[in-house]
């Protein structure tokens, strides 16, 4: 009697075996090409994962009337039972294309909601010059305040991040922020990337991912660029105040496993000021990719821009109250420079026998930078003026390999990555020196040579439990700091190391597919000046340490709206400030930050997509007295917003609005930076393989200062110094048009 009941036993049980197996395949485009971050949904038992860089995925205990959904951005979902593919080791799937849609964006922790909206964004509102990028990014704001060729001066989570001292910037990979520059720490110059050839944005606020590190305190930026064109395209733009601007786009390789294109660009820009910025910018950019075999995939990118221009600078408010200047003049229009940067990036991805993946990246920089300024006018010198060099060579160059592989514990699966990198920056004739109509060298501050290597090991892992997923992670960055003074009477060679251990822990609750809750703590860091660092003494300040936690809300209530709310602080060990004319780095001891960030993205109807951000900071200093505890330049209020259309026969528009409110310039908030608000839009039309489009920006000729500081400088005619602030006039109404050709 026994043996008959065991018997059954032991066939139900081989059934079910049988029924719970693994679903794995391909997901490409229609035209073949392998499609990453797709997002694999069981809806049977809400599990998810998602094709990696060669389309590539695995979807463990899936049962024969389970319901597979794929959904990716831009391509209509794919829903089937899983039942007819359970058979088949490998499976192949092409999605097609398809309009737009809020109900494409999936509450998954395969892959990033931050990635996803980002993903819609910028479909919906394309990037049309390299100062957009970074406004792609919710609650970031950027301010020009030197010709159009100068870095631009980036705002997030009460940071005045300046050009990238607490942000972390790469494209495919390639670090952006530069350590040690003439300039100032983090220096990071996007305008190397043509905006047309991007394909997804990837970011996150806060020191929370173990694979991101130096300077990633407020957050990250990771730009990608797209491995294929649809189609060539010629395109010119022509506007306001000499604004010209021209992009081609053109398929080199077109076939089934190999991509290639070219892309180039050149821009040209007067501005409105008296003496003519004259800012010119050439842009070369080529990528080839390759699938080798269905489990590995290679990638190749090389570009080159050049820049040069001259700038009316940051100009005080009582040389215009008086009359002695124009809104547009200038106390020194000597002011600008040239910059040059070449990369080489190699990507490589590969799908392992045991179900690892290995993705590796190497790159290479050539970098030329030199800017003329001058902040304090005739502070300095009463003769000749305060113009300032800041000079500088550099190569860089490095490489970052990352493992993510899974093993069970229990019946429990966890999911690993581990990462190891390095990175070397030589830096020749950092320079800074006082300087006369650009021309005569009249005394060098500064001179000599940097060599600062880099080199990092990084964990996460991620267990679900239930509706619970747990991610720790732990990093560990090493420096290496070398400068040789060569304004030294005898030889200095002074070197410095460090190491800093950040830990990361990550918890997210979904009770649902359309909730999301999550708890982020992390400990992050920005790397300071290796001039600074070699000081005796200075190396436990050179790492300065970033606490981090957000408590926060993903809600996806229906097709059409999407909702992200956070709760966010952050605590800094110690704050420095670059005081660009004497090449020196200030401590100005700890700081806290508090606030919030609002985001709502909403689709009423298929034609019409609205987005909403809105962020708030309190930033003070704990080593102040209050009423002296203000940290200058933190923007508290600021919020963006868009509506875009895309109508039938080809129409489409937009308006698109962004807000900073007024914040304090010094310490005691008794010298303020007007906020501002301002409007743009846009409309466009195609006709066939034409497009013709319009924009204005600051569509009701506001009146405002876009970059500010408080400064101490003394005019020419003046007996002492003054305090005030100084500013960079905001562009006023700036219509251009644009024709686009595509074949």
């Amino acid at each position: 009697m026994l043996r008959p009941i065991f018997q059954i036993l032991l066939i139900l049980l081989s059934s079910t075996n049988l029924l719970s197996q693994n679903l794995q395949g391909h997901i490409t485009d229609a035209s073949g090409l392998a499609l990453q971050d797709v997002v694999v949904i069981n809806k049977s038992k809400v599990e998810h994962t998602h094709s990696d860089a060669n389309g590539f995925f695995m979807l463990e205990g899936v049962q024969a009337t389970d319901e597979i959904q794929f959904s990716h951005i831009g391509f209509e979902s794919l829903v089937f039972i899983a039942a007819d593919f359970l058979t088949q080791e490998q499976n192949n799937w092409a999605l097609q294309e398809a309009r737009l849609s809020l109900s494409q964006v999936v509450i998954s922790p395969a892959v990033g909601l931050d990635v996803q909206i980002s993903d819609v964004d910028l479909k919906l509102n394309p990037v049309l010059s390299s100062q957009q990028l970074l406004q792609r990014v919710p609650g970031l704001f950027i301010g020009q305040h030197a010709g159009g060729g100068k870095a631009e001066q980036i705002f997030l989570r009460g940071f005045d991040i300046d050009h990238g001292t607490d942000i972390n910037l790469s494209v495919d990979g390639l670090p952006v922020n530069k350590v040690s520059h003439a300039h100032g720490q983090g220096y990071s110059d996007l305008h190397f990337v043509i905006p047309e050839t991007l394909a997804t944005i990837d970011f996150g606020k806060g020191p929370y991912q173990a694979a991101q590190g130096d300077f990633t305190t407020a957050g990250y930026v990771a730009f990608k660029t797209k491995d294929q064109l649809e189609q060539n395209s010629l395109s010119v733009s022509y506007g306001d105040f000499a604004s010209f601007r021209t992009v081609g786009m053109f398929k080199l390789l077109d076939g089934p496993k190999t991509k290639a294109y070219a892309a180039g660009s050149f821009n040209a820009f007067d501005g409105p000021f008296i003496s003519p910025q004259n800012f010119n910018r050439v842009n070369l950019f080529t990528k080839f990719s390759t699938q080798l075999a269905q489990d590995e995939k290679l990638e190749f990118s090389a570009s080159h821009f050049a820049s040069k221009w001259t700038a009316s600078g940051q100009i005080p408010w009582r040389a215009v109250r008086s009359g002695q200047i124009d809104r547009f003049g200038a106390i020194d229009d000597t002011e600008g420079g040239n910059t040059s940067r070449s990369n080489l990036v190699v990507n490589h991805f590969k799908r392992l026998n045991n179900g690892s993946k290995i993705n590796s990246t190497l790159y290479y920089s050539r970098y030329d930078f030199e800017l003329f300024s001058n902040f304090t006018f005739f502070l300095e010198n009463p003769v000749d003026g305060d113009q300032i060099r800041q000079f500088e060579n550099r190569e860089l160059m490095g490489f970052q390999t990352t493992l993510d592989h899974k093993f069970n514990l229990g019946d429990k699966t966890i999911k690993y990555q581990f990462g190891a990198g390095l990175r070397y920056d030589n830096v020749d004739d950092l320079e800074l020196a006082r300087t006369k109509n650009r021309k005569e060298t009249l005394e060098q501050l500064a001179f000599g040579d940097v060599d600062q290597t880099h080199g990092f090991l990084f964990a996460a892992a991620n267990l679900k439990l239930g509706k619970w997923r747990l991610n720790p992670g732990l990093r560990l960055d090493g420096f290496q700091f070398d400068y040789t003074d060569r304004l030294a009477s005898n030889f200095s060679n002074p070197t410095a190391s460090s190491l800093r251990l950040s830990p990361k822990f990550n918890l997210f609750y979904e009770p649902s597919s359309t909730v999301q809750l999550y708890l982020k703590n992390g400990l992050g860091f920005h790397s300071n000046d290796t001039r600074v660092s070699v000081t005796p003494g200075a190396v436990d300040s050179s790492l300065p340490k970033a606490f981090g936690a957000d408590l926060g809300l993903n809600f996806k209530p229906n097709d059409k709206l999407f909702v992200n709310f956070a709760l966010w602080s952050l605590y800094l060990e110690q704050e420095f400030v670059y005081v660009g004319d004497e090449a020196i780095v200030e401590p100005s001891g700890e700081t806290r930050r508090l606030g919030f960030d609002l985001g709502l993205r909403y689709q009423p109807t298929p034609w019409l997509y609205l987005q909403q951000d809105l962020n708030y900071a309190y930033a003070r200093s704990l080593e102040a007295a209050a009423g002296e505890d203000y940290i200058p330049l933190a923007p508290s209020w600021t919020a963006m917003g868009s509506a875009t259309v895309d109508l039938a026969h080809g129409i489409s528009a937009g308006l698109r609005y962004r807000f900073i409110d007024d914040r304090p310039a010094n310490e005691d908030n008794s010298i303020v930076a007007a906020g501002y608000f301002i409007t743009d839009a846009n409309i466009g039309y195609s006709l066939g393989n034409w497009r013709f489009g319009i924009s204005v920006e600051n569509i009701f000729d506001t009146e405002w200062e876009e970059t500010q500081f408080a400064t101490n400088s003394r005019l020419q005619n003046e007996a002492v110094a003054v305090e005030e602030i100084h500013f960079t006039p905001g562009t006023p109404r700036f219509i251009r048009g644009q024709i686009t050709y595509r074949f």
